[in-house]
């Protein structure tokens, strides 16, 4: 489950709360069932929960196999676990994120990407069943985060261990989360899955934080439909759940939501919307379009062809990428 929102929106908050950090002033919270805040209190070290830290909080002066040893001696002492039995643990558990190894190195003598792996081991150690993770890749140049992004989903997997992750990135939480929820100022505003946020978001806020979508004013004609400067749409999605009202007002307006990957561009000198600016992304561009009336969109398009900064193009619109917002 990913947690997404912008920042102060409140995702660190909570996790405190689930991790008993923080005692809540209402409300419940429940683990597998059962009652950790709320009318009852567990402290945080008898939840059974792993935690994993924006930065890493490791032990500089052990080596890694004692770092990890520390999370799981912290979570079967009770237990009696054998010396035998704890490393055969952190054998296991440093093979699952690949550090095998490394077990005597020392936190200063790895890379960035290789303590948060020691981060995770540790808090996996334990066998939780549920492991939290604040903001875990924030601190990591852009190709080890997308390294470990696949790498978490795998590990997860093959732990079979449910995990919380924060996040203010959208394609960090699309593209390791297999459910998401949306907060803005202290409350879930929307939870599903990667596709169901980014195919209907149910509120104006979503579809600008999770799609980055341009938003333009659509007025309702008899004949034609929702006409934007953009073209006309007969009937475009509306969200359920984006209003208690219908956009279908008496006013007749609305705002048209448009997906930057919707748009597609043809070259025409007699059009009517100008090139303003091209960002060469790698596979796509991304173009900022300026409209008759000043407006500005942005549409992303494959970079197998390119539009020059100045030209006059016409734009095309899929009706699938249009929905409506009051």
């Amino acid at each position: 489950m990913g947690l997404l929102g912008p920042s102060g929106c409140g995702k660190t908050t909570l996790l405190r709360l689930i991790a008993g950090f923080e005692r809540p002033q209402a409300g419940s919270i429940y683990l597998s069932g059962r009652p950790v805040a709320g009318p009852q209190w567990l402290p945080p070290e008898k939840r059974g929960i792993g935690m994993v830290f924006q930065d890493y909080a490791l032990f500089p002066h052990l080596t890694v196999a004692k770092n990890v040893a520390f999370g799981l001696s912290a979570g079967q002492r009770r237990a009696r676990t054998h010396a035998q039995n704890r490393r055969r643990r952190v054998a296991e558990v440093l093979t699952l994120v690949g550090l095998r190894g490394l077990e005597d190195r020392y936190p200063h003598q790895l890379s960035g990407g290789q303590q948060q792996r020691v981060a995770l081991a540790r808090a996996l150690a334990p066998r939780p069943p549920i492991v939290l993770l604040d903001e875990p890749l924030s601190n990591l140049d852009a190709k080890v985060r997308l390294q470990l992004r696949q790498d978490l989903r795998d590990i997860f997997k093959a732990a079979n261990v449910s995990g919380i992750f924060v996040t203010h990135d959208q394609e960090e939480a699309l593209s390791v989360c297999d459910r998401v929820a949306v907060m803005h100022d202290g409350q879930l505003v929307q939870v599903g899955t990667p596709q169901e946020l980014y195919n209907a978001p149910i509120s104006r806020f979503v579809a600008e934080f999770v799609t980055q979508a341009n938003f333009i004013p659509a007025q309702h004609h008899p004949q034609l439909g929702w006409v934007t400067e953009l073209g006309s749409f007969a009937a475009p999605h509306v969200p359920q759940g984006a209003s208690a009202s219908s956009p279908h007002n008496s006013s007749g307006q609305a705002d048209a939501m448009i997906r930057q990957d919707g748009i597609t561009l043809i070259s025409d000198s007699a059009g009517d919307i100008t090139v303003r600016d091209r960002q060469f992304l790698g596979r796509e561009n991304r173009y900022c379009l300026q409209l008759p009336s000043g407006r500005e969109v942005v549409a992303r398009l494959a970079s197998d062809h390119e539009f020059s900064i100045g030209e006059r193009v016409k734009a095309i619109v899929a009706d699938a990428a249009v929905s409506l917002y009051p």
